[in-house]
């Protein structure tokens, strides 16, 4: 098959099947001395472009268990994900082969109880603590920009959602 065929091939490829899906997680947490809030970036492996911890689906795992197993992996993140997602975005991403392919990543919102000194993926990437208008202003995909200017509200809905320990009975 010549080139041209090949890409023909490939788009009708990506034209016809839907998205991949991916999880991922917005790690965050506070400052101690001030109390604001910060989000992880880490960069990607392939390109250095700044993004989010994020993977495939894995046999048996819930959405939120594989966020927070990517957050340590790719991170050495340890915390705890929302079961519900916040949010997703869409972005093309670059296989082993050379070929892009459209999709959805759902993102949990992590928040950071500590982190690793060592991890599978340690030495690979950089990562960084932000504000959140600092994260949306590297990160290039639109709708993931749009989640990170959104998170501090996102993240007081959910507290407000969560059920406070009271310590009575009922």
């Amino acid at each position: 098959m010549g080139i041209i065929g090949r890409i023909t091939s490939d788009l009708r490829l990506m034209l016809q099947r839907p998205p991949r899906q991916q999880f991922a997680a917005i790690c965050y947490r506070r400052q101690k001395k001030t109390g604001e809030l910060e989000v992880l970036l880490i960069t990607s492996r392939d390109t250095g472009r700044w993004v989010i911890p994020k993977g495939w689906h894995m046999a048996g795992k819930q959405p939120h268990a594989i966020a927070e197993r990517e957050a340590f992996e790719e991170a050495g993140i340890l915390g705890k994900a929302t079961r519900d997602p916040i949010g997703s975005y869409s972005y093309l991403k670059k296989l082993k082969n050379g070929l892009k392919v459209p999709t959805r990543a759902q993102v949990h919102a992590l928040e950071v109880k500590s982190v690793a000194k060592d991890f599978p993926e340690k030495g690979t990437r950089r990562f960084e603590w932000v504000a959140c208008r600092e994260a949306a202003r590297r990160v290039e995909e639109p709708e993931l920009q749009v989640l990170f200017l959104a998170f501090e509200k996102l993240l007081e809905a959910i507290a407000a959602d969560t059920p406070k320990k009271s310590g009575k009975a009922a």
